[in-house]
């Protein structure tokens, strides 16, 4: 708790130059010559959570794509899973896009799709959960005819069925289709005749991620589909984006969606750009959704509150205050705040550690700097020295340092409340396998009995 009030304590003012509503920033984003001061904030942060992984030599690209992303969402909720990430092997890196609206790769489809329409301007969609496909019924029936005339009759009643579920599909004016179950080639044809989009096996994440954007809802029958269970965009497209082909619903209604289409060669290096954005994404989510930043680097954590903001110190800043407060208790617990001190040097130590720097010189000019004053003063990798890491714009959410530090002083905590462990002697052998059971010591053979005498 005391690290935390000093955190709290320390607080400078940072005045907003530059006066921005919510709605004006999100205007701005489809005019990059404008900048906003709350904008550069967290780009700085996006750009900080980038510097260690694989794409640190892009992170300028990337930057202004993640930033992008997540203003791009409702401001209220920042929900993540409505940012869909894809990945389409072949180009560079630099060919990857953000397409604001849900996007997913074009479903297997039977003959007669390419005559239907691919581009719609203020479609209704509808979900299904319903298969379209005519087959006859194998398992689970028996039907018992005496008459050639009633084995024509039952024939006839499969393709009723199915012509009375496309015709009600076709009354609600629905103009694009989506399905989790197949829509057959009866079916493709019967809706490419009346220039509707139609796409089975949609992936249940696709598809949920539409219906959140669009609006309506997924329907098991299409015996009484109604107006309110369909979804409408701005614009629904199929668009070629590498060797694939992607449908694309652009404009959502209902809730303000995106996708990032990520390129690369290999695809673990795909996968591995798409977990370092989303580390990315949930650090400007997080940076927006609480208001503080701080400078990373080990340094002086400064938070700086966005808007009207504020500072506040951690790790070698915070390790100083502790060193100092602690001579001025008295008894065991002058131990325990020293030793919560001598942590917190862990973090600087080990970045001077990763990068090859001596971890001792590096912290004897840090904790110069903090006596002097400078107390935004951390690792510089580049330099192999100390520098400002406020003004060097390495920043990332307050947060997640408050958070780290709660959290490891509760696990030390539990660890210290153990009084006794338990020692299992079978680990001590990792090569022997389980013991036999009782009585079997004493049996022989594999398996088959007692050896006879």
């Amino acid at each position: 708790m005391v690290a935390i009030n000093k955190i709290k304590e320390i607080a400078v003012k940072v005045e907003r130059t530059n006066e921005v509503t919510w709605q004006q920033i999100l205007t701005l984003l489809d005019f990059p010559q404008h900048t906003s001061e709350f904008r550069d904030l967290l780009s700085k942060c996006a750009s900080t959570a980038m510097s260690s992984k694989l794409i640190n030599a892009q992170k300028g690209f990337f930057t202004e794509m993640v930033v992008d992303a997540v203003l791009s969402l409702d401001q209220e909720e920042l929900n993540e899973r409505l940012i869909g990430m894809k990945r389409v092997p072949g180009g560079a890196m630099q060919d990857s896009l953000l397409i604001k609206g849900v996007a997913f790769k074009k479903t297997f489809a039977y003959a007669g799709f390419e005559q239907q329409p691919k581009t719609f301007k203020n479609p209704k969609i509808l979900c299904l959960n319903v298969e379209l496909e005519l087959k006859a019924e194998k398992d689970n029936a028996e039907v018992r005819v005496e008459e050639v005339s009633e084995y024509q009759a039952i024939v006839d009643a499969e393709w009723q069925i199915i012509f009375d579920k496309l015709e009600a599909i076709v009354a609600t004016d629905a103009k694009v289709v989506l399905s989790k179950l197949p829509i057959g080639d009866l079916a493709t044809q019967y809706f490419a005749d009346r220039d509707i989009f139609c796409a089975g096996r949609v992936a249940t994440d696709d598809l949920n991620r539409v219906v959140q954007a669009v609006g309506g809802s997924i329907q098991s029958t299409c015996s009484d589909i109604q107006q309110q269970h369909l979804g409408t965009c701005e614009k629904f497209d199929e668009k070629q984006i590498g060797s694939d082909r992607y449908n694309v619903f652009e404009g959502c209604a209902k809730a303000r969606t995106c996708t990032l289409i990520l390129r690369g060669g290999a695809e673990q290096f795909i996968a591995e750009v798409e977990r370092s954005l989303h580390d990315a994404i949930m650090i400007v989510r997080r940076a927006i959704k609480n208001n503080l930043v701080v400078a990373g680097g080990g340094a002086t954590e400064v938070c700086v509150q966005l808007g009207f903001g504020s500072h506040d110190v951690l790790d070698m800043e915070v390790s100083a205050y502790l060193r100092d407060h602690s001579r001025t208790i008295e008894g065991k617990q002058q131990l325990i705040i020293g030793a919560f001190a001598r942590a917190l040097e862990v973090i600087p130590r080990q970045l001077c550690d990763n990068a090859g720097f001596d971890a001792t010189d590096i912290l004897n000019k840090l904790r110069m700097k903090h006596a002097q004053g400078g107390k935004w003063f951390g690792v510089d990798i580049n330099a192999e020295s100390i520098t400002d890491n406020f003004e060097a714009f390495v920043w990332e959410p307050a947060l997640v340092k408050t958070n780290a530090i709660a959290a490891a002083t509760e696990a030390a905590c539990i660890i210290l409340s153990v009084d006794e462990t338990i020692k299992n002697k079978q680990s001590d052998k990792p090569n022997a396998g389980p013991p036999m059971p009782a009585g079997a010591m004493g049996r022989g053979g594999r398996g088959r009995g007692m050896p006879r005498r």
